[in-house]
């Protein structure tokens, strides 16, 4: 005990320096969530909290019967899964060819331009991808026309909306997971690689045999980790790309939640629908955490 006290004293500047963090942390995340209880009442702007009507599960009922509602919860589930999945294996098949290269000069460049997009915000991607994907002089269409097939209209076909979405997310995000496992395939014993070599085997071998087992405890860390963004379909992507036209394919609950709480005003539907996916989110991280626990061996601490 006295050990534990004496630690503590001994970090009492590191402990002070969190303390900026946590007030952001309780002003910006734990004190709105006073505000939850509008999803139990008809909540009006102009009345405020203490003279509302409470009106139970209402909001809720109303939501679960509203026309479309099971569509965006599937394109949710549809376009996160994509992600999901996309996300684990592109960034490992770049990594393990990246981990191939023996000159450091063009890895390292090949590095920094992939991982470039993460720092760009989906405002600048949205309209660089919008100009790209353009029917009129987009250059995938120019190049289309060049080899004979008629323009097609990305950004507005049910068809290849939610593909182009999980396509421009690895290509913003896949440089960032790409570092990762590079990082992991370090930790690999290259004793290993060697005995494999005299024993003959091939490059083909060596990667099936040692580098994925090698990498296989990141692997499974990050898609249970992931499993917590299943709800999460990428508000600012979908919002900087999407229109009327791919509501059908493209729209998700995040989108859903900004259009009934801020452009109808249904202050109270909007946070009922917030609270269900906050919910549900916060039950697959927990799995996801005891899956990494079991699996992986992670811990949070």
């Amino acid at each position: 005990m006295k050990g534990t006290f004496r630690q503590f004293y001994r970090n009492i500047p590191l402990h002070l320096m969190i303390i900026p963090g946590i007030i952001i942390v309780l002003i910006y995340s734990y004190i709105p969530m006073a505000g939850l209880i509008i999803a139990f009442q008809d909540f009006s702007p102009i009345a405020g909290f203490r003279n509302m009507t409470w009106n139970g599960l209402d909001n809720f009922r109303y939501l679960f019967e509203l026309p479309g509602f099971y569509q965006v919860v599937w394109n949710t589930v549809f376009i996160s899964v994509m992600k999901i999945t996309a996300g684990l294996t592109v960034p490992v098949i770049v990594a393990l060819l990246l981990n191939e290269v023996r000159t450091i000069l063009f890895k390292r460049t090949v590095q920094t331009i992939i991982y470039m997009p993460h720092f760009f915000s989906w405002v600048i991607l949205g309209g660089i991808i919008v100009d790209v994907l353009s029917p009129g002089g987009g250059i995938v269409n120019l190049f289309l026309k060049w080899i004979g097939v008629q323009p097609i209209q990305f950004l507005a076909s049910n068809d290849w909306f939610p593909y182009i979405l999980v396509i421009t997310d690895q290509w913003k995000e896949f440089g960032f997971g790409t570092i990762i496992y590079l990082a992991a395939l370090t930790s690999i014993d290259r004793s290993l690689y060697e005995a494999a070599v005299i024993d003959g085997a091939s490059r083909w071998k060596q990667t099936w045999h040692i580098t994925l087992p090698g990498i296989r405890p990141i692997m499974i860390l990050m898609l249970t980790l992931s499993l917590g963004n299943v709800l999460n379909g990428g508000f600012d992507q979908v919002f900087n790309l999407y229109n009327p036209l791919v509501y059908e394919s493209g729209d998700i609950l995040d989108t859903m939640i900004y259009r009934i709480g801020l452009q109808d005003a249904q202050y109270s539907v909007s946070t009922a629908l917030g609270l269900i996916k906050s919910i549900v989110s916060l039950i697959l991280i927990g799995v996801g955490y005891f899956l990494a626990y079991r699996v992986a061996n992670y811990r949070i601490f």
